[in-house]
């Protein structure tokens, strides 16, 4: 059944094979230069699922663009969600919107997010990304249909990697298990993944006898044989008694030979004239109104700066980074610093990583690029965080140092059980490194976006955590943790490049905190700030304090500088790295010193904020002493797409937001009478008023003192009062 009218069962749009074969072909040309626009996202699965998804959305299933909620309509599910410029394409060509809309893909408010969010745009009918959900939730509708009775098909795409994730196989189990015959799983087997061919990343063949085994019907075809995809369609929707799976074989990158069968296009965008050339070979040149939609883009992208820019703090001048002539600051992504400490500390026989798909994108890879005779120690996990976690806990029982990483969202998230029962409750000496974390992940958007992982990993006894401010800080702390520190461990850092604030001389170390104070402008940013270990430091009587960790360290000096310069306020730094075990001495001295703590993370607020605000708590010294405090992080929020440094000022996470919370808090401060810069307290009065105070007679309190002698007597002639 072809897209209808649910109103009156009319049929709207239903293209004939030959159509199908030149609207796919369409659609990757669409598909090219929303990319390019984008300046970022998955090319070559986008191009490798467009004929399986043109069938059926413009022939096959059964849905109407004007009632996207109709509940007749069929269910497609995009489990891998990075295909999501499909999805959008197909929506678009099916009429939800003008297909050209799709040319805003990734950009700040766009509603053509990275990776699908359903709330965002109708016709997509589930939030996904992280790999091997998508069918779970397939069956739940499928299950749903027939409780309720109803003769609509469930669909759902998925990636041959994806098959790697445990989820799919219990999907698949169930699936089978209830006899879905309402459901159709099409499998896009392109046979590369990030890190390279399946097979040798962790081979998943036999499909079709696995699926076969758990009770489907298997089709295998040529997934780019448009005559074989409507009859296996056709096939599925008749076959009872089973759920359908079709295998269809097809090529990563069809359609542009640079770009087939060639794994780095996984996650990569073409540029302007990469896109052109592949129009060129697809001989579209003509078809596609290019400079229509560049231009498109351009004032999608304009509408959404300004719309940032409008809830911005301001200033008397530009402080963002770079902006000025002097204060430069040079800027490296910090997971290089992780990279550089695996290939500097891989010699160790007892070093053994484990990686999960992204090995180059989160740089455990480095751990044997240089240095081939490693790689019998790097295992390669497969797209499986779960068991992946599992086998590092095993490796480490007998003596190993395993190394574990993907993006932090997986690393936390996806094997929390594991992390929680298998290592922390065994106590072994498993590195986790949570790679991507804060919005600074920027266009792939929320689902790749880690901002609750402190919640998470903070919460696990035996677990450290730390959180490096930079690339030079990232690499000496996970020198540490993988010589000197036994138990579970967890490194979270950026994927962005990020400003340097930190030198071979800057001190590190593990549990105490650093603090850092702005000295004087200078040409470097670097240069313009003095960073000693908090045992160290002699208080200043600053204003206030700043308390952050991560990226958010130069984002917190940066708002001090603002402080300093705007409106002559100290400002104190401090660089908390280590946030379990938390350093509660210098939280307290520092409140105790200053009275205004503000806490600067780029996560859900409260991740530090919290910790935080436990330690002073809990603290006898600050019993009944005024204090104020503020929390600047993501507020309670999901993320979205954009470029990085867009989101840092979309979530208020800029050094903006800290300086403009600290100016706040600095005011009320003011206002309630209390001294900035000395503990909080109370506003005292002059020394003559207090003398005075002291030498004058004490005046009675008592009520009696204060009765007139004839209300006295008044009373005494009334007698004593009757009890009611």
């Amino acid at each position: 059944m072809p897209i209808v009218d649910s109103k009156t069962g009319k049929v709207l749009k239903q293209l004939s094979k030959d159509e199908l074969v030149e609207a796919a072909n369409l659609l990757r040309g669409y598909n090219l230069v929303c990319l390019a626009a984008a300046g970022s996202g998955h090319t070559g699965g986008t191009l490798s699922v467009m004929d399986l998804a043109a069938a059926l959305y413009l022939n096959v299933a059964k849905h109407d663009p004007k009632d996207p909620d109709w509940k007749d309509r069929d269910r497609i599910i995009w489990s891998s969600g990075h295909k999501a410029p499909s999805l959008y394409l197909c929506l678009g060509a099916s009429g939800y919107f003008d297909i050209e809309d799709v040319v805003t893909l990734r950009k700040l408010y766009s509603p053509f997010q990275g990776h699908p969010h359903w709330l965002k745009l109708r016709g997509v009918e589930i939030s996904s990304g992280s790999l091997g959900q998508g069918l779970s939730v397939s069956n739940g509708i499928a299950l749903a249909a027939k409780l309720d009775g109803k003769s609509h098909r469930v669909y759902c795409f998925m990636g041959d990697g994806e098959q790697q994730e445990g989820q799919i196989w219990e999907a698949i189990m169930e699936a089978g298990h209830y006899k879905l015959d309402n459901l159709c799983g099409i499998l896009d087997v392109n046979r590369l993944q990030i890190d390279g061919w399946v097979q040798e990343v962790m081979n998943v063949e036999p499909l079709a006898e696995k699926y076969r085994s758990f009770n489907w019907n298997v089709i295998e075809i040529d997934g780019h044989d448009m005559g074989q995809i409507l009859d296996a369609y056709e096939k599925a929707r008749n076959f009872k008694g089973k759920p359908t799976v079709i295998i269809a074989h097809t090529v990563k990158g069809k359609g542009v030979d640079f770009m087939e069968n060639v794994a780095g296009w996984h996650g990569k965008a073409p540029s302007f004239d990469e896109a052109m050339k592949g129009l060129q070979q697809l001989g579209l040149t003509d078809k596609i109104p290019v400079q229509r939609m560049m231009e498109k883009s351009k004032k999608f992208q304009a509408w959404a700066e300004k719309t940032l820019d409008a809830k911005m703090p301001h200033f008397s001048k530009d402080y963002f980074w770079n902006t000025a002539p002097n204060m430069k600051v040079d800027m490296q992504p910090t997971r290089k610093g992780f990279g550089g400490c695996l290939k500097e500390c891989g010699y160790d026989d007892r070093v053994v990583c484990l990686g999960a798909d992204i090995s180059g994108s989160i740089t455990i890879s480095d751990f044997y690029t240089s240095n081939p005779e490693r790689k019998e120690r790097f295992l390669s996990m497969g797209i499986a965080e779960q068991s992946a976690t599992g086998v590092a806990a095993g490796l480490a029982k007998e003596g190993k140092l395993p190394v574990f990483g993907t993006y932090g969202v997986f690393a936390s998230g996806r094997n929390l059980d594991q992390l929680r029962t298998t290592v922390c409750y065994g106590n072994f000496n498993v590195f986790v490194a949570g790679a991507h974390g804060g919005v600074s992940v920027g266009p792939d958007g929320a689902t790749h976006q880690a901002l609750e992982e402190l919640f998470q990993m903070c919460g696990l006894p035996n677990m450290t955590v730390v959180v490096p401010c930079d690339i030079n800080e990232t690499r000496k702390a996970g020198d540490f943790l993988l010589f000197e520190h036994k138990g579970p461990k967890y490194l979270r850092f950026a994927r962005e490049a990020t400003p340097i604030v930190t030198n071979q001389n800057t001190p590190f170390k593990y549990g105490e905190a650093n603090v850092i104070r702005f000295r004087k402008e200078a040409d470097k940013f670097l240069d313009a700030f003095e960073t000693v270990l908090a045992s160290k430091y002699k208080n200043e009587g600053e204003d206030l304090a700043i308390v952050a960790n991560g990226p958010e360290v130069p984002e917190a000096m940066r708002a001090a500088y603002i402080l300093k310069k705007e409106y002559g306020i100290e400002a104190r730094v401090v660089n908390m790295h280590t946030v379990k075990p938390l350093d509660s001495k210098t939280i307290v001295n520092t409140a105790l010193e200053t009275g205004i703590i503000v806490t600067a993370e780029e996560h859900q607020v409260g991740g530090l904020g919290n910790l935080v605000a436990a330690a002073m708590a809990q603290a006898p010294e600050l019993c009944c002493k005024p204090l104020l405090m503020g929390m600047v992080g993501v507020k309670d929020r999901f993320g979205e797409s954009g470029a990085p440094w867009e989101l840092i000022k979309e979530f208020e996470v800029s050094a903006e937001h800290i300086a403009a919370k600290a100016k706040e808090l600095y005011d009320l401060a003011k206002r309630k009478g209390m001294k900035a810069g000395k503990g909080a307290k109370p506003a005292g009065k002059p020394a003559a008023r207090r003398a005075a105070r002291k030498t004058a007679p004490r005046k009675s309190t008592r009520k009696s003192a204060r009765k007139p002698a004839a209300k006295k007597a008044r009373a005494s002639a009334r007698g004593p009062r009757r009890r009611r």
